[in-house]
């Protein structure tokens, strides 16, 4: 209705607010590090809204109240806090949010043609991941396929 292409938090989201989402293409920008740092009970109903068909993306919510700036931090939350999968939460922190910021024809994937961003993680799987937390998993970093 406003023209979003996103829109954040959503921890109290409703069926008919994720159904219009849906029908204008909205991406949902979940902040599990939010309800972490108030230390609340509830988060968004990430399982919900991917039941339904909407596309989440996850992010940080860095700001003076929430300063956690740790994507495998977030993606544990959102497995543990939110019943997201670690596949689910991994799309939600690649190429949904690039879909979310409007860049996802450029970063978010690994495709011919697209920014080769990519980091290496020192675990056997993608499975591993939420359940080591508190470790920087990152072996190695590439940004534009240069690494760092």
């Amino acid at each position: 209705e406003v023209g979003a292409i996103s829109a954040d938090h959503l921890m109290q989201s409703n069926e008919q607010g994720i159904k219009q989402m849906i029908k204008h293409g909205v991406v949902g920008v979940l902040l599990p590090g939010t309800p972490f740092t108030l230390m609340m009970k509830e988060y968004a109903d990430a399982r919900k809204m991917i039941n339904m068909g909407l596309p989440i993306a996850l992010a940080t919510d860095l700001n003076p109240n929430c300063w956690i700036e740790n994507m495998q931090f977030i993606i544990q939350l959102a497995c543990y806090n939110m019943k997201m999968t670690p596949a689910e939460a991994i799309t939600a922190s690649t190429f949904n949010a690039a879909c979310a910021i409007g860049l996802n024809a450029k970063i978010g994937s690994l495709e011919i043609g697209k920014q080769a961003d990519i980091i290496v993680l020192d675990c056997p799987s993608h499975l591993f991941i939420p359940y080591h937390i508190g470790v920087n998993l990152v072996n190695t970093v590439i940004k534009n396929g240069v690494t760092l």
